[in-house]
């Protein structure tokens, strides 16, 4: 049934932006989100002002940044593929409480006078790993909590709570800065990072085991890029949300350098424009229901990495608060705008067992291309200019956008993707031995009608592939025009049963569609092989 109707077929009211908020579940991970993320951003603040003090070159306040995303992109596939085959829960608990260890550590060096920017740097890289390895669980736990109808609203207030934290972790880290020192800001920190994982803690979350039991972390990764790998819509999505942070990066990366830059700026000038950043967010996070009635996907990316680009100018090149606040106002307004919709058409493009998986790409994507344009806008900064650093970067921004919207078009298509167990599991009284599986089914259609089936056939590779399949061929008699045999290698008998838990809806009607092509009188003959020898 559509998510837009209701059981008798009514439509379905328009959903409220605080409406997921109503599930208790929801609610207890919000809160736990909302105090994840000011943690992060109390330490980035205070790691980046640190860095200004201790070394104050454009390049190496900017790599605080790169320091605090790099492992998201190093870790993101195997946590993605570690949360998808433990308990989610305990798994979420650890990273929580990986950050609190992380934080004490910092303000014990800053305590004995033995901080320097490389362990600055190292330790912000260590504090990065428990972020890595936290985001694609959360990812994946959200549409376990909410009904799919609700899942953008929920996005939303996850980007709401990001975006609160935005403001309440900088205006926590300048008030402890100012007041007592910046060790402060890492006591803070830790204890809030285990008050979260208490939280999360006393949360009572079933684990359900899979009866064949834990996945192996390398064919799960293998897997999960195989997936991504295999679908067009996510591949554009990736694409589009790599070249937002590319270049929208520039501004957040410099901000303390143009802070400093506005007459009389200090660290609470760098927590006004984050703040007013978060503010922006907020606002477009509220009103996102009628944004994304008001524009389709398309134009809303576009839209959001224009206005983002322009506002950026407008602070590099116009250093007064009344012109950098409503900048960044609108700044995180866009910012929010493109990451929601692209991440909700991630979500929506993901069965759940792939889930944190998937996720875990898209972050590696988002934050390796965040990574990566923190140290090129800084060194370029640090060659020519911060104004000229960030007009580079809002020009060639919104040029790559627009034409990545019209060549890398998203031509796939609305899945259903819920798991289906209409296709029967093959039944055997003993398990064959190590080795791989080869299935071969065989069709016989129309010769006339070739061309078609080839084209569903290709569909059907893909479809094999993202199940997991090693290999997949379809072979043509030679002799017998009609006669067509598709061919799909597994790794173990384990793996190929596997591909049947992962069987969706859609899966099914593609069964369907190649059946139909079917001329025989009996059903398609399907044989599997042992492969005793390579």
């Amino acid at each position: 049934m559509p998510d837009s109707t209701l059981p008798g077929g009514s439509p379905r009211p328009p959903e409220s932006a605080l409406g997921p908020l109503k599930a208790p579940v929801f609610r207890m991970l919000w809160f736990t989100w909302l105090a994840a993320n000011t943690t992060m951003w109390m330490n980035d603040v205070a790691s980046a002002w640190l860095m200004t003090s201790i070394g104050p070159s454009p390049l190496w306040v900017a790599l605080v940044q790169t320091a605090s995303t790099l492992p998201v992109f190093l870790l993101g596939l195997p946590s993605g593929a570690l949360a998808d085959t433990l308990d989610r829960k305990r798994y979420f608990m650890a990273t929580q409480f990986w950050v609190a260890g992380i934080a004490t550590i910092l303000c014990a060096v800053i305590l004995l006078d033995a901080l320097t920017a490389p362990l600055l740097l190292a330790l912000t890289f260590a504090n990065g790993i428990g972020l890595a390895m936290r985001w694609p669980v959360f990812a994946a736990i959200i549409p376990e909590v909410v009904p799919r109808h609700q899942l953008p609203q929920a996005l939303a207030l996850n980007g709401i709570a990001m975006n609160a934290s935005r403001i309440v972790g900088p205006l926590l880290a300048g008030a402890l800065i100012a007041s007592v020192g910046s060790a402060y800001v890492f006591v803070l920190n830790a204890v809030l990072s285990i008050a979260a994982g208490i939280t999360i803690m006393r949360w009572r979350r079933v684990h359900q085991e899979s009866p064949l039991g834990r996945e192996p972390l390398a064919s799960a990764m293998r897997v999960g890029l195989q997936y991504v790998a295999q679908s067009s819509r996510l591949k554009a999505v990736l694409l589009r949300i790599a070249l937002f942070f590319l270049h929208s990066t520039a501004l957040l990366a410099l901000l303390p350098l143009l802070a400093r830059a506005i007459p009389g700026g200090d660290a609470g000038t760098f927590t006004l424009l984050l703040a007013s950043m978060g503010v922006g967010a907020i606002i477009a996070a509220l009103l996102m229901p009628r944004i994304r009635n008001w524009l389709p996907l398309q134009k809303r990316v576009l839209v959001g990495t224009t206005v983002q680009a322009v506002a950026a100018a407008v602070v590099a090149f116009f250093p007064t608060p009344w012109l950098a606040v409503p900048a960044m106002v609108f700044a995180g307004a866009a910012w929010i705008t493109v990451a929601n919709s692209l991440t909700v058409a991630a979500q929506m493009a993901l069965p759940d067992w792939v889930r944190a998986r998937g996720m875990s790409i898209y972050q590696m994507a988002l934050m390796g291309s965040t990574a990566l344009g923190a140290a090129v806008w800084g060194q370029i900064a640090t060659w020519s200019s911060i104004p000229t650093a960030i007009g580079i970067s809002s020009v060639t921004g919104v040029l790559t956008m627009w034409l990545a919207q019209r060549l890398v078009r998203d031509r796939g298509t609305e899945e259903d993707l819920t798991p289906s167990r209409v296709i029967k599991v093959p039944q055997m009284q003993e398990p064959p031995g190590a080795g791989r599986i080869q299935v071969r089914v065989e069709y016989r259609i129309d010769p006339q009608r070739a061309p078609e089936f080839l084209a569903l056939m290709q569909e059907s590779r893909r479809s094999r592939l993202r199940q997991g399949a090693l290999d997949w061929q379809l072979l043509h008699d030679l002799y017998e025009p009609g006669r067509y045999v598709e061919q799909i290698t597994d790794a173990s008998w384990t793996e190929h049963l596997r591909r049947f838990d992962r069987i969706s809806a859609a899966d099914v009607q593609l069964r369907d569609k190649r059946l139909a092509f079917h001329i025989g009188e009996e059903p398609p003959v399907v044989t599997r092989f042992l492969i005793e020898q390579e």
